[in-house]
């Protein structure tokens, strides 16, 4: 696979990053001009500013940040995230907020990571038993 085509959808957008040489999760980031409340148990919208090709056969598997789920109460709405190869826009990350007090996102901060991952493709077929 090697390499991703991203696009830049907001100048100040930041590329993803990985923390070590292993690190199997890319962290994204906030691309906000204004720091995002997320009141207590609700979900808040966050742009990346980014446009990723996952190559076919792929998919970007969203992931909780660990330290904003176990330190914020903060992690992806869905738990785990699916971007499809054939999505073209934006990267968003609704973020869910666990806790009972109001949680703060600021611009330029990791909100979650994605993990490139292979799928196999199937067909099903209906039988009878």
């Amino acid at each position: 696979m090697g390499r991703i085509k991203i696009k830049k959808l907001n100048k100040n957008a930041i590329i993803p990053t990985h923390g070590s040489e292993y690190a199997a999760g890319y962290d994204l980031y906030a691309c906000i001009d204004e720091t995002i409340a997320i009141q207590p148990h609700t979900t808040g919208k966050i742009h990346t500013g980014l446009a990723i090709e996952i190559p076919h056969g792929y998919f970007g598997a969203i992931f909780a940040r660990s330290g904003l789920a176990s330190k914020q109460g903060l992690r992806p709405a869905n738990c785990v995230g699916v971007v499809d190869s054939d999505y073209r826009g934006e990267f968003m990350i609704a973020l869910h907020n666990d806790t009972d007090e109001e949680r703060v996102i600021a611009g330029k901060e990791r909100i979650a990571q994605m993990v490139v991952m292979p799928y196999l493709s199937v067909e099903f077929a209906e039988v009878e038993e």
